[in-house]
């Protein structure tokens, strides 16, 4: 019995020191914190130099994302976003939620960069993927995807990044013709999913012919499956280029740490990470270079973007196109 004084003053100095190790909240999308995503190794290996307990919250897709973010407002727990793209930071930047990175670093990226509030992490094209031994005509444009009898899974452009970005993709290669391409396309859409692991998986378990997802997709399947047989239909209107983004949230109580994690995103460790969790370019490339099964990846012919002042605009636009399409 002498001894439970002494112990009981330990455990008090043990949970103390429990309790005063800071936790940084990172909000992000529900596939960069699943098993096989990024979230579990740039958890570990931030921790190992933080000093502190990083916490990633999952919150759908990045449109979700942005909207959780929006209704929080100030009094968010996020310390960093994690997971927005070029079509969401102006909509971000409106919010008046964000801070500066502060983080000075040539970035890797297919287009200049000089956005002092988001810091991109990773980068890709919007693609739809078939199985090779499946799909012998392979449609090499919308116009041939929608006079065809295939079946496509996409998602929905109010919650998911990838949706909106077909939007994007649509009115950049066709401008006033796109109402024409979506209601063309119309019967070809199976249905339309909240979020990206949803349709990707239908695809797989074969209820879809094409999948809407990332010219990077079909590399997972020929380096973590050692499977082939995936690929990545070249569009000869061109793909629309996603730059995945972070943010810093202005109103953070941990602003040191969410100035490390910024940093440390871009760091050759974070980088290494990317490729083959993320299954995408990495926005700063890792001194290592890119895995070995990337040399075989398509490369776009053409580059669509929409210029950054524009975005909100384009993007309301195509929404209203997209939604009186599927409505009819």
């Amino acid at each position: 019995m002498k001894y439970l004084p002494l112990a009981a003053g330990f455990c008090a100095i043990a949970s103390s020191a429990i309790a005063e190790t800071p936790v940084l909240t990172v909000y992000t999308y529900d596939s960069f914190v699943s098993d096989w995503g990024p979230g579990p190794a740039v958890e570990a290996a931030f921790e190992e130099t933080c000093g502190c307990d990083l916490k990633f919250v999952g919150a759908g897709d990045g449109a979700a994302l942005l909207a959780r973010v929006r209704l929080e407002g100030e009094h968010t727990k996020a310390d960093v976003v994690l997971g927005l793209d070029t079509n969401l930071t102006e909509t971000a930047r409106e919010t008046g939620l964000f801070a500066p990175h502060g983080v000075s670093v040539e970035l890797d990226l297919p287009v200049a960069w000089g956005d002092d509030l988001f810091l991109p992490y990773d980068w890709g094209y919007f693609a739809f993927v078939y199985k090779r031994d499946e799909l012998t005509e392979v449609p090499r444009n919308f116009k041939e995807l929608a006079t065809s009898d295939l079946k496509i899974v996409i998602q929905d452009p109010r919650s998911s990044t990838p949706g909106l970005g077909l939007l994007m993709w649509v009115k950049a290669a066709y401008g006033d013709e796109a109402p024409a391409i979506w209601d063309s396309l119309a019967d070809n859409i199976v249905t339309v999913t909240k979020g990206w692991s949803e349709s990707y998986g239908m695809f797989l378990e074969g209820e879809a012919d094409m999948v809407l997802s990332y010219t990077t997709s079909p590399i997972y399947h020929l380096i973590a499956e050692e499977d082939a047989g995936k690929e990545a239909a070249a569009f000869d209107e061109g793909h629309y280029l996603q730059i995945e983004v972070a943010g810093k949230i202005a109103t953070t109580d941990q602003p040191e740490l969410a100035d490390q994690f910024m940093a440390f995103m871009v760091s050759d460790k974070f980088q290494t990470i990317i490729p083959t969790t993320n299954w995408m370019m990495p926005a700063k490339m890792p001194k290592a270079g890119l895995p070995r099964g990337f040399e075989v990846l398509v490369v776009p012919q053409i580059s669509l973007t929409t210029e950054p002042d524009q975005v909100v605009e384009t993007r309301n636009k195509a929404l209203e196109e997209w939604l009186n399409a599927l409505s009819k």
